[in-house]
């Protein structure tokens, strides 16, 4: 495990959990999850379907309650005091996100740009978003209801990104769009990196992971088991990629 997964407590870190543990309806989902995410990174959250993933993020950016452990982001528990004052520099894409169908896609836009007017310039935060979507102006006067799920998903990457928050944190960014939305994806996820914002993004897409990551975080069962740059997972856990390392790692497989 990486070493620093808790010593991100003592500060320097976007964000990090250290031996969460969180149950839901009586049955434990985290059973001590510990993650921490640079500045100037993207780091990747993997494991099976429902090992975990969106419960870290979810009690990662405040929206649930963690039952044990430690949670800090931008320095601040996400359910201490502080949080209000640095959660507009979080930005966080669900899953299971939509938009607001009967909306056009420039309307969709503009609702979110107003929320976010008493601090920043509208226009600057509709132009990011637009730029962040990729998508076309007729497409963004059209009816959000009627795109593609590909479609709605840039959409809501670049609302998300609208406010060029210090750490982004994407569940699944890419399910569901095509290979060339994908590949712009890949790219404005790097751009962030390089401009020292912290990137924690969550796929199941573990070629991707290997191409995009400077840091993977494995999680199986509800607890991490294993962490750290693509290349030394693969040769830690005897694999040719990413995926045959990641194999190894949730079945005990491998050298």
């Amino acid at each position: 495990m990486d070493k620093n997964s808790c010593a991100c407590l003592e500060g320097g870190y976007a964000a990090c959990l250290c031996g969460v543990a969180k149950s839901v309806k009586g049955r434990p989902v985290l059973r001590g999850v510990s993650l921490s995410v640079k500045f100037g990174e993207i780091h990747v959250l993997a494991g099976l379907n429902g090992a975990g993933k969106t419960t870290s993020l979810r009690v990662l950016v405040g929206l649930l309650s963690r039952d044990s452990g430690e949670a800090r982001v931008l320095g601040v528990d996400p359910w201490g005091g502080g949080f209000e004052r640095v959660k507009g520099e979080v930005g966080y894409l669900p899953e299971d996100a939509s938009v607001y169908e009967r909306l056009t896609g420039m309307e969709n836009i503009l609702f979110y740009a107003r929320l976010y007017s008493g601090w920043r310039d509208v226009e600057e935060l509709v132009e990011n978003a637009v730029f962040y979507s990729g998508l076309s102006r007729e497409d963004l006067a059209r009816r959000a209801g009627g795109y593609s799920k590909g479609m709605k998903r840039r959409l809501l990457l670049g609302i998300t990104l609208m406010s060029k928050p210090r750490l982004v944190v994407l569940d699944e960014p890419t399910s569901g769009v095509d290979p060339i939305a994908s590949n712009r994806i890949k790219k404005i996820l790097r751009g962030l990196s390089r401009e020292g914002r912290a990137i924690l993004v969550t796929t199941h897409d573990l070629a991707l992971a290997e191409e995009i990551a400077d840091r993977v975080t494995i999680i199986h069962g509800g607890s991490t088991v294993a962490s750290g740059p693509p290349y030394r997972l693969v040769e830690e856990y005897c694999g040719e990629t990413l995926e045959d390392a990641f194999v190894n790692i949730v079945t005990g497989g491998g050298c």
